[in-house]
């Protein structure tokens, strides 16, 4: 009984999240194409010029590109752009 309820524990708490944090990287890799914003997981900030089936051309500062494998890939960056914010026109004066 208490070596089932160790097991359990152990599925719970290790087991069972790393495999929902593979699933979410696999999903990332998956989802990213040519002209996405990316971050590697050695920091660099790149854009995606070239997809291959293993890897990925990655342009990071203008004309200096380097190869790497797409499980090195740790987010996509994505402009939060609040169309409102900019937006003056709208403003009425009294």
């Amino acid at each position: 009984m208490f070596l089932g309820f160790l097991i359990a524990i152990f599925y719970f708490l290790l087991i069972r999240p790393q495999k929902k944090r593979q699933d979410a990287h696999r999903r990332l890799i998956e989802s990213v194409g040519v002209g996405d914003e990316i971050v590697t997981i050695g920091g660099f900030y790149g854009t995606v010029r070239r997809m291959g089936d293993d890897e990925v051309e990655v342009e990071i500062s203008p004309g200096t590109t380097m190869r790497m494998v797409k499980s090195a890939i740790a987010r996509r960056v994505t402009e939060d752009v609040d169309e409102s914010a900019g937006d003056t026109g709208s403003e009425e004066t009294a």
